[in-house]
């Protein structure tokens, strides 16, 4: 242990935009719980590159004691995270604060699912359920994430779902001759905000365009507390 200066993050200040944690090149810096942490004192080396990104002035320095900055230890760690993927902020640890709301099982809304399959990888080219179909293409984790899924979002519509990250396939090429084949009305698409997710969006788009089809393609990203952040038309 030594005396040396460190980086200091005001959790009251922090927004949780997750900044300063990009600009860590030592991966000092982790999101947990929808904020800024430093994770360990001997991945920081006291060089302040967090300090200019924050837009909320919450990251200062500080003169502590704290273990000296540890080269080797960082280099094992980005290693680790590069084999894990566990860099990507759509893994990182969080706990999700919901109001309890009892629900009874009982009364629980009716599916709205109106083929089989469902995986994008697993649905057939050509299907009669796909002629003159609204289609919504989901991310994985959109159903868990918005409690109303179904009837906000696979009311009326032919379902595919799937996870550019899990599955590591380019869902593009599949999903463009689904389009050019088939009679599909509409395209919406469901995405969470974390970035990897941001795949799902760009497969579909480009789907839509290779396809040789003019069909609007609505995308609603929603947050991991099941809020509809943006929607937008593209």
């Amino acid at each position: 242990m030594m005396t040396r200066k460190i980086v200091k993050i005001d959790e009251k200040k922090c927004n949780g935009c997750g900044a300063c944690a990009k600009a860590c090149h030592e991966n000092a810096i982790g999101m947990i719980n929808g904020k800024a942490v430093l994770l360990r004192d001997d991945y920081c080396d006291g060089l302040g590159d967090c300090l200019p990104v924050c837009p909320m002035d919450a990251i200062s320095f500080e003169e502590r004691e704290a273990e000296a900055y540890d080269e080797e230890a960082v280099k094992r760690n980005q290693q680790q995270l590069q084999q894990t993927g566990a860099s990507c902020s759509g893994i990182q640890m969080r706990t999700l604060f919901q109001p309890s709301v009892q629900v009874d099982a009982g009364t629980a809304c009716s599916s709205q699912l109106r083929q089989w399959p469902v995986q994008i990888k697993l649905a057939p080219l050509q299907a009669p359920y796909f002629q003159d179909a609204d289609l919504l293409i989901a991310a994985d984790c959109t159903a868990y994430a918005y409690g109303n899924f179904h009837a906000a979002f696979m009311q009326g519509r032919v379902t595919l779902i799937g996870c550019t990250k899990l599955d590591s396939i380019d869902y593009s090429e599949k999903l463009a001759a689904i389009i050019g084949q088939n009679q599909i009305k509409s395209l919406l698409v469901v995405r969470m905000e974390v970035p990897c997710c941001g795949g799902m969006q760009k497969a579909v788009q480009l789907a839509r365009d290779n396809s040789g089809k003019q069909i609007p393609v609505k995308v609603v990203t929603l947050s991991a507390q099941g809020q509809i952040l943006k929607e937008e038309v593209v």
